[in-house]
């Protein structure tokens, strides 16, 4: 048989692995002992890195739960931080709303006509002369609440688009103003004047949020003939989208039918009232007072 330099070594590696094995009787005891103890240090090490890693592992799976457990504590922190939050905030708008309750005017959604009444010291926080364009007389002196006057000037404005004229004949007017008035009519009709006058202090427009209106061909009148205007029409379908509501209508209880007769009390309240086919005198007022809030939102 004949040995290459790649068979002989070959065979050498063969040797080498069997004598490592004690496979040859030339090994010595000493040799086979030495073997035998590195084999048994070897298994004793694998043995205890083997209970090591059980450990670890042991140790892993303690600190997953614990980590799952502290995971679940954090969610319900953060819940009831959630919930505090919210009760902080609900706090925070409550405050927001006393406050601004606290600086609303609580007369402007009071029932007068017969049932409240306005000292002669009342007037509106504040008061703004209405646009000559709006006036049915230029020349005369008429005046809203001035949070009131926005809401007015937008509905005009959308009426005379449409092209429906309106115009005012009568705004705010004093406790003073209204016992003239109440003086004048008494005087001209007597008795009978109660029947489409308030006495001073039971006016709406003392609060400077109610207006009389007049259109075309009505010379500047306050009739029953404004009920078959196509102002009135107008009116009665899109007044409450600006806040503004007929304060008298037919068959009421406090005065004559009065269709020119408009009072502001806020879009929420007017929408409400027309959404449900209700008039302002229909509503108990501890129901209208919920509205006072948001009067000029």
């Amino acid at each position: 048989m004949k040995f290459d330099r790649h068979n002989i070594l070959i065979l050498a590696l063969l040797v080498m692995a069997l004598a490592s094995q004690g496979f040859f009787w030339w090994q010595s005891d000493q040799e086979r002992q030495a073997a035998a103890e590195t084999k048994m240090g070897l298994e004793k090490e694998l043995a205890l890195k083997e209970e090591l890693v059980t450990e670890l592992s042991e140790r892993l799976q303690m600190t997953a739960d614990e980590l799952s457990e502290t995971e679940d504590r954090l969610r319900g922190e953060k819940e009831r931080n959630d919930d505090m939050e919210d009760q902080i905030q609900e706090i925070a708008g409550t405050v927001s709303d006393l406050d601004k309750l606290s600086k609303t005017d609580k007369e402007l959604l009071q029932k007068y006509s017969k049932v409240y009444f306005l000292n002669e010291h009342y007037i509106p926080e504040s008061l703004k002369e209405i646009d000559e364009e709006w006036k049915y007389s230029e020349n005369k002196e008429l005046k809203l609440h001035t949070k009131v006057i926005p809401f007015f000037e937008d509905m005009l404005a959308d009426a005379k688009e449409d092209g429906v004229e309106l115009w005012v004949t009568s705004a705010y007017r004093s406790f003073y103003d209204q016992a003239s008035l109440k003086g004048a009519y008494t005087v001209t009709y007597g008795s009978g004047a109660n029947a489409f006058s308030a006495d001073q202090g039971f006016s709406e427009h003392q609060l400077g949020t109610t207006i009389d209106f007049t259109t075309s061909n009505m010379n500047g009148g306050l009739t029953n003939a404004f009920a078959s205007t196509p102002a009135y029409e107008w009116l009665t379908k899109n007044a409450h989208k600006y806040g503004f509501t007929l304060s008298y209508p037919e068959s009421n209880a406090y005065y004559v039918y009065e269709p020119w007769h408009w009072r502001f009390v806020g879009q929420e309240f007017a929408t409400y009232l027309k959404k449900n086919d209700l008039h302002f005198y229909d509503v108990a007022q501890r129901e209208i007072d919920q509205y006072l809030l948001h009067i000029f939102d």
